[in-house]
């Protein structure tokens, strides 16, 4: 059997974290009852989108991942229902803070922690001002396929799914908060956005999950859009823009590694011309 199943969940998110964890558990279950054996969750669902401000008091929030009550909760939620889910969350590390994500296996064990390796830094998304640059480099773990998993801003860079798939990943992973614009009403992100990650599909030959959240949040209004592709970029499941819910789709990952082999983007690489890709500007 070479199939695996994967979900992607929409929701919107309030302030409070026992609420936000029920409702993001409730569609965990609805979507390992459809099959699904990786869940992905929208990025930092333990509340509202706190960095749209610069709040010394917001720092508080942050835990150290094996006392962080998103992880604990998904942790026994894997457990449970046999399934891999990979945990977006505050992390505190002794005087560090970063925005991490664990990945949770079936048995509900920590296989690692992978940190954000891009930080954003503008009006609404002050996330600088909260988190240091991830160092733990990225990460691909064993699961019911090889899972690469990128943190918003991450997806917006082709280096972030080329390595993942340099290092074996056969589905990319990318949870997700974004949404308006605060200092540029009239620019629409969510198209870019989706063209971004379409196209880490297309050159990768790699099924991509999106999980986004929704809603408007002291102003700031979350565009969902939340989807999955296949290896050749076409859209297989979605949301629109306000819906709550869950989208799944299934891949034959032996087809999808024919298809990677035939069209030889990996064949005809040409590594010794990409010295200047690690160069400064």
């Amino acid at each position: 059997m070479t199939d695996i199943t994967v979900a992607a969940l929409q929701l919107g998110f309030t302030a409070d974290i026992d609420r936000n964890i029920a409702n993001v558990s409730r569609l965990v279950r609805e979507a390992a009852a459809q099959g699904a054996q990786v869940v992905l969750p929208p990025e930092l669902f333990e509340g509202e989108y706190f960095c749209r401000v610069e709040d010394e008091g917001l720092f508080a929030n942050a835990k150290p991942v094996g006392e962080h009550k998103a992880v604990l909760a998904m942790q026994a939620l894997a457990a449970e229902l046999k399934i891999a889910i990979p945990t977006s969350f505050f992390e505190l590390d002794g005087q560090h803070h970063y925005n991490s994500l664990a990945m949770i296996d079936p048995d509900g064990r920590i296989q690692g922690v992978y940190r954000k390796s891009h930080i954003p830094d503008g009006p609404g998304y002050e996330e600088k001002f909260y988190f240091r640059p991830g160092n733990t480099g990225f990460k691909v773990w064993d699961g019911p396929a090889k899972l690469g998993v990128g943190i918003c801003w991450d997806q917006w860079y082709p280096e972030t799914a080329r390595a993942l798939m340099l290092m074996g990943a056969q589905v990319l992973f990318f949870p997700t908060a974004i949404g308006s614009e605060p200092h540029d009403t009239s620019l629409d992100t969510a198209r870019l956005w989706r063209r971004a990650m379409v196209g880490h599909a297309v050159s990768n030959v790699v099924p991509v999950v999106a999980a986004n959240r929704v809603g408007v949040e002291h102003g700031q209004t979350f565009y969902g859009t939340s989807f999955i592709t296949d290896e050749r970029g076409d859209i297989v499941a979605e949301l629109d823009r306000e819906e709550e819910g869950v989208i799944t789709a299934t891949f034959d990952l032996d087809r999808v590694k024919r298809h990677r082999a035939a069209f030889g983007f990996f064949r005809d690489r040409r590594p010794e011309l990409y010295g200047r890709l690690v160069q400064d500007i």
